[in-house]
């Protein structure tokens, strides 16, 4: 069984919850603040004044995903959608993806992954990536004996000489708990028993992990 999104549903969930886009056409570039939304596997926007009045015009966007929690590292993935962006009705223009590509270090340090469009257009978000700011926001904040709960399930070896941890990913997969060392950092990821299908099964989700990790001694 699967413990990560695949790649195009990554995308599809950094596309959806993306407050702000770079895009680039020939001779100008701009940033769009709520100005974009997705709709069978076509990214329309708000039209931009620096997009030349022509029928096709050859567009990339691009955008950065943050850690919403006071990580050390913020960058947590960067992704670009490449193709041609046309007139819709309404004054609205709709980017036709001709190739997307992801750079996420939770599937390889150095990996820039090429993502069909069709993959990207056949995917769905993430059951809680509208969510996910504000529930990691909430258990770095509110419940930090739920974090050191967790990192019992994180074998002993991995937290010799740990200064802090923070919660930066949840997936309908598991939740990611970032190790702080004096100069380093790793990502550790503890799946949840079985995937959630909505986001309403996230504290039953978390509930198991927190009764998994009471069995724990010492992290094992």
């Amino acid at each position: 069984m699967s413990k990560l999104p695949t790649p195009a549903e990554r995308l599809r969930s950094l596309i959806a919850t993306a407050g702000s886009l770079t895009l680039h056409v020939p001779g100008g570039r701009c940033d769009l603040i709520g100005a974009h939304r997705v709709e069978a596997g076509r990214i329309l926007l708000d039209r931009p004044d620096v997009v030349p009045l022509e029928p096709e015009v050859a567009a990339v966007l691009e955008l950065t995903d943050i850690v919403p929690t006071p990580a050390r590292t913020r960058v947590r993935a960067r992704a670009t959608f490449a193709g041609w962006l046309g007139e819709c009705d309404g004054g609205t223009m709709a980017l036709d993806l001709a190739e997307a590509t992801l750079q996420d270090p939770a599937y390889g340090a150095d990996s820039e992954i090429s993502v069909d469009p069709d993959d990207f257009a056949a995917a769905a978000p993430d059951p809680l990536a509208e969510l996910e700011a504000d529930l990691l926001c909430h258990l770095d904040a509110s419940h930090p004996g739920a974090i050191d709960r967790l990192a019992r399930l994180i074998p002993p070896h991995h937290l010799h000489g740990v200064r802090r941890i923070v919660p930066v990913r949840l997936d309908r997969y598991g939740v990611v708990l970032r190790l702080e060392f004096a100069a380093r950092a790793r990502d550790v990821r503890l799946p949840f028993p079985t995937p959630l299908d909505k986001a309403e099964q996230a504290g039953e989700r978390m509930q198991e992990l927190y009764a998994r990790a009471r069995c724990c001694r010492g992290g094992h």
